[in-house]
């Protein structure tokens, strides 16, 4: 037994050792030192005081900000402890309604507004956290923001145009908009 105890013992210590806190530290440490803003969080920083991560959505309601996609983490919105989609499907009348009771929001927001609404508005991602939302869905937004703050639709348009974040290495996804730093930047016009 002694022959058989004494190997299985110094193997599990060697692979604690080796997978469970030298691979750990050499990943991380080069994580720190090749990407350390990722490593770190992706944080996005306000008068040197982090308001949020850039990869983590946030729950705007305030109409004087952009809004962004709805989110189904539970047991709250944009929670980043619980990422998670809202798994129905396109025939389930919950989505219908959740997606009908969006559109009400977004029109009650907007009476004004009788364009197609953008479906990246009314329906979570899969992940129920995106903190993007496309060119489409921030046009929709333009004049019920610029209004509310008193601002011209051409000069909240341009700060849109500016903010598009284009397809990963020019070929991957699709145009998008970070909503955090989309807000922030509004804040910042004066």
């Amino acid at each position: 037994m002694k022959n058989i105890l004494r190997p299985a013992l110094v193997l599990f210590a060697v692979l604690t050792l080796l997978t469970g806190i030298a691979y750990p530290l050499l990943v991380t440490g080069v994580a720190q030192l090749l990407f350390p803003a990722q490593a770190g969080g992706s944080l996005v920083l306000r008068d040197g005081k982090p308001v949020g991560s850039s990869l983590i959505g946030q729950n705007f309601s305030d109409p004087k900000h952009f809004w962004s996609r709805p989110s189904a983490t539970s047991p709250m919105a944009n929670n980043a402890a619980n990422s998670s989609g809202s798994n129905l499907g396109p025939l389930n009348p919950a989505l219908t309604d959740a997606v009908k009771g969006r559109v009400e929001a977004l029109r009650a927001a907007d009476p004004g507004n009788t364009a197609p609404v953008p479906v990246d508005l009314v329906t979570a991602s899969a992940s129920g956290l995106d903190p993007h939302i496309s060119p489409a869905a921030a046009r929709y937004q333009v004049a019920r923001v610029a209004k509310v703050r008193g601002l011209s639709p051409d000069k909240v348009q341009t700060l849109v145009d500016q903010l598009v974040e284009g397809p990963l290495w020019g070929i991957l996804g699709e145009s998008q908009i970070n909503v955090l730093r989309l807000n922030l930047a509004l804040d910042a016009l004066r």
